[in-house]
């Protein structure tokens, strides 16, 4: 006892400290070590890559430890740090800020992939607890952070240096937030985080834009933009080709002008691969209008280019259109714009109107007011994702002229935005419109059948008059939700439709139900109606009288059912039989049922369908018949059980 006692006094308080860190934060440690993990791939990655061409060049520069240190120096510029090459032939420091887009696409995989794995729980029963969000993320994002500054310790000295002031802002951010995503992801993207942000807007203007549903409006805003997005930089990369088919001749022979070794060449090409995404940000800034910068002063836009200083031989740069007055080819790049906001409207729309079931009537989720607030969300977002774009594709590559390249972030964006918005809105509204036609034109025939139904129905007593009832609430609401209107009007109401014995009405999801409230969600996480609106969900058609707790638990997951097209034919007999269980009788056995004559009769029938002799040797006589009950005058007290 004495000798633990001494062991512990004799422990640092630096251990301490780190011990009670790791018993509060479970999983820290193998956080920190995902992230270090995380970092020394990239930088193995880069490494592998520039030593492979350092060994195949036939007269390389310097020696291995200069290959490393440039390893190191662009694992840091495809984190957006800006570097400085200091051996010019001028003598001056020249800035390379030019980020190639394909070179961070592999950071962010990694960190996102760290950071994910580490809040996975362990399988076993007695294994150790998930860790907890924000322990992951701090583990990861200090682990990579480690690594990279010694990275940018062990290539300060180089002849490509990175400036510390841009270590300090471009890499704990791409780390932040890689491994933000990475633990949102791992925890199934719960909107909480997201919907926090809105705190920060304004009250009158959040009611307006998002109003009650702002999970629902964000989430479609969100989606249409990374279609329209999506639209703009593939549309960019196909004018890119095109141009490049265009300019062939010259576009090779800058190719061949640059090195004359096949180890030369290929790493010019594989430079001109991670460049691609940086041009089609470029062409799709330029098909926007706006255009982009081949220097200080020198514009390139569909209207008019400016004559562009002194450049280096490069492919992508001899794709670029000539100086002078823009052509109608020039003028053609703006299809690209222009269906990416007809693809973010038709996104929209999709959102506004859902079909709860094939066949079934489109119901309006929001007014054509609302789906153009929605419009107007989509269009910030796409413009605030340009922005972003634009900003990580240009940089400096030297000083005066080369001061900067590539598209300005404000003007991308802008125009970006105010091109979904133009387009996006006439045709959210309009494919609104015409989802919803076919909704009205299932409406126009259904009040006459209604009121057909409602006579039928009404002649009926006791428990069928409440079945029936419930299933007209059930199929009015399946049509017209509560206050719900659209251009037309208030939706009417639709016959009620009928349902097998094993389904049964369930009530929405705030409504009164001797089972309790039923989950009414529908795939884009609403409440399929106003509360209090039962909803039918079934397997087919048919018709029932009621059902059980158990059946509405079985059929929860199943389809909605289809209102009839037509009424059912009317029943060809006037009264209804028994059923083989004797508590279950709805109405009068028909007149003459018990007579004797009939009976036996019956009786004679049975035995002859079923091959038996009715006087016969050795035949067993036949047992009488059960006695039949007696006729009542009404339906029995139990009909309604």
């Amino acid at each position: 006892m004495a000798c633990v006692i001494q062991m512990t006094a004799r422990r640092s308080p630096l251990s301490l400290l780190l011990s009670r860190m790791r018993d509060r934060s479970p999983g820290l440690a193998a956080s920190l070590l995902g992230g270090a993990v995380a970092a020394g791939l990239g930088l193995g990655s880069f490494a592998v890559l520039v030593m492979v061409l350092w060994v195949s060049s036939p007269y390389p520069d310097s020696g291995p430890g200069g290959a490393l240190h440039i390893a190191a120096a662009l694992w840091l510029l495809a984190h957006g740090v800006e570097l400085v090459r200091t051996d010019t032939l001028s003598g001056t420091p020249m800035p390379v800020g030019l980020t190639p887009l394909l070179l961070l696409a592999l950071p962010l995989w990694l960190v996102h992939r760290a950071a994910r794995d580490a809040t996975d729980a362990s399988a076993e029963p007695d294994g150790p607890p998930p860790v907890g969000a924000r322990t992951a993320w701090t583990g990861v994002v200090l682990g990579y952070l480690g690594v990279g500054a010694a990275a940018t310790l062990y290539c300060s000295s180089s002849e490509l240096r990175p400036q510390w002031v841009w270590v300090t802002v471009c890499l704990p951010l791409v780390a932040a937030s890689a491994a933000g995503a990475g633990v949102w992801s791992a925890y199934g993207r719960p909107p909480e985080p997201v919907l926090s942000v809105l705190v920060v807007v304004p009250g009158p203007v959040r009611r307006l834009v998002f109003g009650t549903d702002a999970r629902a409006r964000l989430g479609a805003a969100v989606r249409a933009a990374g279609a329209a997005t999506a639209v703009l930089f593939g549309g960019g990369a196909l004018l890119v080709g095109v141009s490049l088919v265009w300019h062939g001749e010259p576009a090779r022979t800058s190719f061949l002008q640059l090195t004359e070794g096949w180890t030369g060449r290929f790493a010019v090409l594989l430079l001109g691969i991670a460049l691609v995404p940086n041009a089609a940000v470029w062409a799709a800034s330029y098909a926007l209008g706006p255009g982009f910068l081949l220097g200080t002063g020198h514009l390139v836009h569909p209207l008019a280019s400016h004559p562009a200083p002194l450049l280096p031989p490069f492919p992508l740069l001899a794709a670029v259109p000539g100086p002078g007055a823009g052509t109608p080819q020039n003028w053609a790049a703006g299809v690209v714009p222009a269906v990416a906001g007809m693809t973010a409207g038709w996104f929209v729309a999709r959102a506004a109107v859902r079909r709860p079931a094939s066949g079934a009537p489109a119901r309006a989720r929001w007014s054509a007011g609302r789906t153009a607030g929605v419009v107007l969300l989509t269009a910030l977002v796409c413009a605030a994702a340009l922005a972003l774009l634009a900003e990580l594709a240009g940089g400096p590559m030297g000083v005066a002229a080369l001061a900067r390249l590539g598209p300005l972030w404000w003007q991308t964006g802008g125009a970006a935005g105010a091109w979904t918005l133009v387009f996006a809105l006439p045709v959210a509204l309009t494919a609104r419109a015409w989802r919803l036609r076919r909704r009205r034109r299932h409406r126009g025939g259904i009040p006459a059948q209604a009121t057909e139904t409602a006579a039928v129905t009404g002649a009926k007593s006791g428990a069928v008059q409440s079945t029936a009832a419930a299933t007209a609430a059930t199929a009015t609401g399946e049509t017209a939700e509560a206050g719900e209107t659209d251009d037309t009007g208030p939706v009417a109401a639709t016959a009620p439709d009928t349902f097998r014995a094993d389904e049964v009405p369930v009530v929405a999801a705030g409504g009164d139900s001797p089972d309790g409230p039923a989950d009414a969600a529908d795939g884009g996480g609403e409440a399929d109606g106003a509360a209090g609106r039962p909803r039918l969900r079934g397997r087919g058609k048919g018709t029932a009288t009621g059902g059980t707790p158990a059946q509405a638990a079985d059929t929860s997951g199943a389809d909605e059912e289809e209102p009839y097209g037509v009424l059912p034919a009317a029943d060809p007999f006037p009264t209804s039989y028994p059923s083989p269980f004797p508590t279950s009788f709805t109405e009068p056995f028909p007149a003459g049922w018990h007579d004797d004559v009939a009976r036996a009769s019956r009786w004679a029938a049975l035995k002859e369908a079923a091959g038996t002799p009715e006087d016969g040797a050795g035949t067993a006589a036949s047992p009488d018949p059960a006695p039949e009950p007696e006729p009542d005058a009404g339906p029995r007290p139990d009909a309604a059980q």
